[in-house]
């Protein structure tokens, strides 16, 4: 009887189904990485495999231990399959499997995949599942075999192999998890890998409905751009302006401090590659924590800002980002709707949008207050100069799936670590759906309560 209520209960929240596969597959990537198989030597704490598989699982990058130091071969293919599964989504996956069998997928199925992918209507939902994967497969394995001649002549063929299907795979997925203890600082100025890696990140951001879209509707024509439904216009276009214009601020902060002594060159292709990296994966070329404070708020903000819906990326998404501007700029002209490409946002987008933000912001808040009190605890701010704004940064990080750090991730305590966990889940999940999943459906009123204006502002 009790399994009975359990079955229904998720039945109908296919939310809670999602939160409880993602947990699943953390708690079991963390003890396929505790194995000695998956360790060069020595051991792993469970805290720090936990924290391993669940920075894979939710695409984040974050790492305690040096990945390429600590795995060995097994290792960094469990790790790599947890950064896959958890990238292209745990339901597309299992609905593979199913399908595979002969069997229907059922209606909760659907109703995940439409929601991890931000469909708006259940059609067209098992085609999207098989161009999710058609999709990951040829964009990962052009990316790979990029890489690989890149990393064949200072590498031997097997492990140039390896470190190229990793990377392609972690770079699509978002996910930040690199070989190199240094990540791609090597590389900096070497414009083949550089401009590799962003292409596979950004086109792992836009999402897969954006992607069907593009290969569907993409025409050189004149008005080619007005075949595009909105989210995508909103997608490509609000994408293309934060690398441009966040591009040119790293480049403007950083010209004399982590990027000087560089080529024209190298500096322009090292100001896109963190600009890219900021709002969805995790690599660098630079050194994050010699960045100047300014550098490092602009970067805050792209991390919380995030990639698109049905993404790898996480964060608040872009068009939740380019809705709420949209929305100040029009009543700031007395226009009552936000409207952009000859169309109107509709009001359930906006409300969606603004209870996200808000819900985000209290999250992000919260972990920033707890984390300063794990780690610097009832200190002075004048003797923890520094650690106030780092903290901040893994947070931020974490929520939005980014694994930028400052350096300060393996020094944290045990219960940092924990909240850096949390953290990270929610972000995977988003704010919004782990909220609407944890909590009872209320019963529909049929009635309203009066109106009565207030003061604002």
């Amino acid at each position: 009887m009790m399994m009975r209520k359990m079955t229904a209960g998720l039945a109908r929240s296919p939310g809670r189904i999602s939160i409880l596969s993602y947990a699943v597959l953390i708690l079991g990537g963390a003890g396929l990485l505790m194995l000695p198989a998956s360790l060069n030597s020595g051991s792993l704490s469970f805290i720090d495999a936990l924290f391993t598989s669940a920075s894979a699982v939710c695409v984040t990058g974050l790492t305690v231990v040096d990945t390429a130091g600590t795995f060995s071969e097994l290792g960094r293919w469990v790790l790599l399959g947890l950064i896959q599964t958890g990238g292209i989504g745990i339901m597309v996956l299992s609905t593979v499997f199913i399908l595979s069998l002969g069997r229907r997928v059922s209606m909760t199925g659907r109703t995940l995949i439409r929601d991890t992918y931000s469909v708006s209507d259940g059609s067209g939902t098992l085609s999207l599942v098989w161009n999710v994967l058609k999709f990951t497969g040829v964009i990962e394995g052009i990316g790979a075999v990029i890489l690989f001649f890149r990393f064949y002549p200072s590498q031997s063929f097997r492990d140039a192999a390896q470190s190229a299907v990793f990377h392609a795979v972690s770079a699509f997925c978002n996910a930040g998890f690199s070989l190199f203890p240094d990540s791609f600082t090597r590389f900096g100025d070497d414009w083949i890998i550089n401009l590799d890696i962003c292409i596979l990140i950004v086109l792992g951001g836009i999402g897969f409905v954006v992607l069907t879209e593009i290969r569907e509707k993409f025409s050189f024509k004149r008005r080619g751009w007005s075949f595009f439904s909105l989210h995508t216009k909103l997608v490509l276009s609000t994408t293309a302006l934060l690398l441009i214009v966040s591009t040119g601020i790293v480049l403007a902060l950083e010209w004399g401090n982590t990027l000087k002594g560089m080529t024209i060159s190298h500096r322009f292709i090292a100001a896109l590659f963190q600009a890219v990296n900021a709002r969805t994966a995790g690599f660098n070329t630079v050194d994050i924590g010699s960045m100047t404070n300014e550098t490092l708020l602009v970067i805050i903000i792209l991390m919380f800002i995030g990639a698109a819906p049905g993404s790898c990326g996480g964060g608040v998404k872009v068009t939740t980002f380019s809705t709420l501007m949209l929305l100040g700029g029009q009543r700031f002209f007395g226009k009552p709707h936000p409207q952009i490409f000859h169309r109107r946002i509709s009001d359930e987008s906006v409300g969606r949008a603004v209870s996200l933000i808000l819900i985000s912001l209290l999250v992000v808040l919260a972990g920033v207050v707890l984390i300063q009190q794990f780690e610097i605890g009832e200190v002075s701010h004048r003797f923890s100069r520094g650690m106030f704004l780092e903290l901040m940064f893994e947070m931020v990080s974490a929520f939005g799936t980014v694994g930028l750090s400052t350096g300060v991730t393996p020094g944290l305590s045990l219960a940092g670590k924990a909240l850096i966990i949390c953290m990270m889940f929610i972000g995977r999940l988003g704010p919004l759906a782990v909220a609407v999943a944890v909590s009872r459906q209320a019963q529909p009123r049929h009635f309203t309560y009066a109106n009565e204006s207030i003061m604002i502002g």
